[in-house]
């Protein structure tokens, strides 16, 4: 028999949104099957080792099948969503080419129910049915038969296929899997709950965390059939209440995306390179005063105007001061690298992790070009655009840990680059002032850097002239 393909159908890779990633997680779907979708429109996001990313789907058609659930993690180059770019019409016939099999041997899947003649059933989430070539499995896609109770993403698209042989009998003999998400799975794992004697809550069936709760919580004792007498109701001692926070004892998150790759960074950078570490505290009263002024400043309206930003200007003159400490080490080649530009990286919490997006070529920016790309910068990180590119030939780096309310702290270095200035909350203090002890707004600053590369006089030399900086912003211009 001889297999007729589908001809209208594009199948749409997961594309390399990254430089060298190897895979990407899919967050989310914005489009499901049976949608019409446009050259260009985004239809879902993406998660990988470096930023959260929006793909665009390059066609013009109806939306034939998503190949993964969201949340599951799939390789690069591996198709994700089929477009029927034909106008809606309807897929070429797949003839019948595999017998049936013997009953000796064990079915993938229950018979398949009746369908619309020379079609193979196509069950959600697994792409199309089996022919006779053999594709390797997808990773993260389980076949049907495949126990998925320690598989982090395979519930989601076990539930599509329930959903598609609904009403068509079960998965060979047994009863239908409970529906549950897969913590709410590793939370009856971890609880020793029987998902099948769960009574579920959630919408559609779904079993909840609370509905796992719930089946543990001790039964209530029944009410005797006739009252004790009085001298025999004597309990024994209660056992000691387990201590709870709520719910369950434990909590278990995967690491992965952006916080796993910090992760495997910061290890990195921590055991490869020499921290040193070095303190100093400023009067930033001039530094406070100066930021309102700017912020009435014609030249300056609509632009993010705060601390941060003058003292990412005083490191950009220290480092024009002292050129040496813009630098990587080169272990390879046993080089020290001296970078002659600066792309300055900030370091921004975000709800998926640590990022370090940096401005490009920081160093030749004014004042109000940096107050421009800092603002653009924060606000792509707070809603999680930042690109990948954004994150990559950074040279040195703030950490502003100082809007938690911390005084300082002792940075990793980001890989690759050789300093980083931490930056500590600006709070007023009692301080000597003109020979008075006056109450002036304080904040204590912290470089690291590696000392493979830079010795104790260089980082000194750079820590100091940004305090001065600070104290006397004038030096902004006498220096810059």
């Amino acid at each position: 028999m001889t297999t007729m393909t589908d001809t209208s159908l594009r199948e749409f890779k997961m594309p390399d949104v990254g430089e060298g990633l190897t895979e990407a997680e899919i967050l989310k779907w914005y489009v499901q099957p049976g949608d019409t979708v446009t050259d260009g429109q985004i239809v879902c996001e993406v998660e990988t080792a470096k930023a959260a990313v929006e793909l665009p789907i390059p066609y013009d058609g109806v939306v034939r099948s998503l190949h993964f659930p969201e949340g599951t993690t799939v390789d690069v180059g591996t198709s994700i969503i089929a477009v029927d770019v034909s106008g809606g019409a309807a897929p070429a016939p797949v003839e019948e080419a595999a017998p049936a099999k013997p009953a000796a041997e064990p079915p993938s899947a229950e018979p398949a129910p009746a369908k619309p003649e020379g079609r193979k059933p196509v069950l959600v989430g697994y792409g199309v049915a089996e022919s006779s070539t053999k594709r390797r499995p997808r990773k993260g896609v389980p076949p049907v038969v495949a126990p998925v109770e320690d598989t982090l993403y395979g519930a989601t698209a076990l539930q599509s296929v329930q959903g598609e042989l609904n009403g068509h009998g079960a998965l060979g003999a047994t009863a239908p899997r409970p529906l549950a998400k897969p913590p709410v799975r590793k939370l009856a794992k971890d609880l020793g709950v029987d998902l099948t004697t769960v009574t579920p809550s959630g919408p559609d069936g779904i079993i909840t965390r609370e509905d796992v709760h719930a089946a543990v919580a001790p039964p209530k004792a029944p009410e005797p059939a006739t009252a004790a007498p009085a001298a025999d109701a004597a309990p024994a001692a209660a056992p000691a209440p387990v201590v709870s926070y709520g719910g369950a004892r434990e909590t278990r998150v995967p690491v992965k995306g952006v916080r796993k790759a910090t992760a495997a960074a910061m290890v990195g950078s921590a055991f490869t390179a020499p921290h040193v570490t070095e303190f100093v505290t400023v009067d930033v009263t001039r530094t406070v005063k100066l930021v309102e002024e700017l912020k009435q400043d014609k030249d300056m309206q609509g632009l993010r105007v705060n601390p941060l930003l003058l003292i990412a200007k005083a490191l950009l003159v220290a480092i024009k001061r002292n050129p040496d400490i813009n630098a990587s080490w080169d272990e390879a080649a046993q080089e020290i690298v001296v970078k002659h530009y600066v792309n300055l990286g900030i370091a921004a919490a975000t709800p998926r992790g640590l990022i370090v997006p940096n401005i490009k070529d920081a160093h030749a920016k004014t004042l109000p070009q940096l107050a421009e790309s800092l603002g653009e910068l924060v606000s792509t990180a707070k809603e999680g655009r930042t690109s990948p590119a954004a994150m990559q030939g950074g040279t040195v780096t703030i950490t502003n840990v100082g809007v938690f309310g911390i005084d300082t702290g002792t940075p990793i270095l980001n890989p690759g680059e050789s300093a980083i200035l931490a930056v500590g909350a600006i709070k007023p203090q009692p301080w000597v002032h003109k020979g008075k002890v006056k109450p002036r707004q304080v904040t204590t600053l912290a470089l690291s850097f590696d000392h493979r590369l830079v010795d104790g006089e260089l980082g000194s030399k750079v820590l100091a002239d940004v305090a001065a900086i600070l104290e006397q912003p004038k030096r902004l211009i006498t220096w810059a």
